[in-house]
């Protein structure tokens, strides 16, 4: 039977790269964010660090430089790791942040480390997933893939509990496709988040982080935004591409 896993913390992803397709969710914020712009036409690619972020966009045309470390926007970027801001960037036709032709280089603490920790050297595939596109990812993956690791980007070495709901979220509908659960921990966030509403992630650290660093717009984005996507985001040579669903018009 084909089986599915959860686990999470950017270091975790070497178990899993090189037998498992791999689902890495950062819901707040930058699976979330990448998601957005993707589906609204953007390209973007993903960084591991700082200067791994700088040497990319020597390789590219004019690209903007979203993200944050520690929370702060490193020296040199253009915004912050934010959906809002992403959403915001096609909300007029032109301008030196909203031309749709610039590539998005997005770099986050966790969510980015682990997306590109996840490149392994076999065939399998890697994706990224949040609340916006849940059901569309599983449902792609599902009978694509004989071993899934869905993985949660972690905080400060905590499991978060937006990154654990779009885990188990993930994984509840693999399972409901024939998928077998793999470790107990799996059964047990599957079962915890069953049926849960998103908004109950408003009183976890992340939205409280949000909330004292004046960042609300993006919590409220993530939290009234639930399963309305269907783009699917795949990292192929370090880029992320739709490889199922449309792109917004």
């Amino acid at each position: 039977m084909p089986s599915v896993v959860i686990d999470y913390l950017p270091a975790c992803a070497e178990h899993y790269r090189d037998e498992y397709a791999i689902v890495v969710i950062d819901v707040i914020r930058a699976t979330t964010t990448a998601t957005t712009a993707l589906s609204l036409g953007r390209d973007v690619y993903p960084a591991q660090t700082t200067d791994g972020a700088f040497v990319l966009a020597a390789t590219l045309k004019d690209p903007l430089l979203m993200g944050e470390q520690g929370g702060n926007v490193p020296y040199g970027f253009d915004l912050t790791n934010s959906p809002v801001q992403a959403m915001a960037l096609t909300a007029v036709p032109s301008g030196y942040f909203t031309d749709i032709s610039r590539p998005i280089i997005l770099l986050s603490s966790s969510g980015t480390r682990l997306l590109m920790n996840s490149v392994g050297t076999g065939k399998e595939a890697v994706y990224i997933s949040c609340a916006r596109n849940f059901s569309a990812v599983a449902k792609y993956i599902a009978g694509r893939h004989d071993k899934v690791a869905v993985l949660g980007a972690g905080t400060r070495g905590e499991f978060r509990r937006e990154d654990q709901m779009g885990c188990a979220w993930v994984a509840e509908k693999l399972v409901e496709a024939g998928y077998e659960v793999e470790t107990n921990r799996t059964r047990d966030l599957i079962a915890r988040w069953t049926g849960a509403n998103l908004d109950s992630a408003r009183e976890g650290r992340s939205a409280d982080y949000l909330k004292r660093s004046g960042q609300v717009h993006d919590l409220e984005f993530v939290l009234h935004h639930f399963d309305d996507l269907d783009v699917v985001p795949q990292l192929i040579d370090g880029k992320l591409e739709i490889v199922a669903g449309n792109v917004v018009s």
